[in-house]
């Protein structure tokens, strides 16, 4: 006589499912509602970003806010200092990512000043030699144009091979080296500025190359004529 075997027990599986993380019940700091915004700023919460943030920028905004009326308000120049300042510090922001624009205007901005001083140098010196010299501040002006010639220069090229800011840096330097003869020989200081503002340009602008290779071109043209002649006989 068989015995049959007892039938075993097994246990009811679960379906496996994800792993259910220690806290997941609580509500999300996500979801919950959110507070007003001015209950967020006047708790401070560790957790708040945006109120821990605001606090320390609403600070020194506002020193700083009653920094430049106080500065503004003593006088006249200081106003339009303070104004100048905040358009300079408000155009340098908003070219933050524009490098070579930001270098191309900070050397034209220091070539006017470093060669404005230089001529009105050499004027004074003339003055001084000659009673009757006048200070014209001609060559000053002449400077000036040529600086801006410079800047409008690099960026009037469709297809610029280099860097524009570098070729308008090194257009200034030139000119600044220009202004530095001009104190000692007045009548070629511009002149030699606009040759060297003008062969900057040309070189860094591709013109120069361009210039070449088609006079290369010619010189072969040339050259095939010459050689695809019947010799005389």
């Amino acid at each position: 006589m068989s015995r049959t075997p007892p039938s075993r027990t097994t246990r009811a599986t679960r379906p496996a499912g994800p792993a259910r993380r220690p806290g997941a019940d609580r509500p999300d700091a996500s979801t919950a509602p959110s507070l007003p915004l001015l209950r967020r700023f006047l708790r401070q919460e560790k957790a708040d970003t945006w109120a821990v943030r605001l606090l320390p920028r609403v600070v020194f905004g506002a020193a700083a806010l009653y920094t430049v009326i106080v500065l503004a308000s003593r006088s006249g120049s200081s106003f339009v200092a303070v104004v100048a300042t905040l358009f300079l510090g408000l155009s340098l922001w908003l070219m933050r990512r524009r490098t070579q624009l930001l270098l191309a205007l900070g050397t034209s901005i220091l070539a006017v000043a470093f060669t404005g001083y230089f001529s009105a140098v050499g004027d004074s010196a003339r003055l001084r030699e000659d009673a009757g010299a006048t200070v014209t501040g001609q060559a000053a002006f002449g400077y000036w144009a040529l600086a801006g010639m410079a800047l409008l220069g690099a960026w009037m090229v469709k297809d610029h091979p280099g860097r524009r800011g570098l070729t308008v840096a090194l257009a200034d330097v030139i000119l600044v080296i220009a202004s530095v003869v001009g104190m000692f020989l007045p009548e070629a200081g511009v002149a030699l500025g606009f040759l060297g503002v003008l062969a900057v340009l040309a070189l860094r602008g591709g013109t120069a190359k361009a210039v070449t290779g088609r006079a290369r071109q010619a010189l072969g043209r040339l050259r095939a004529g010459k050689a695809s002649d019947p010799a005389d006989s």
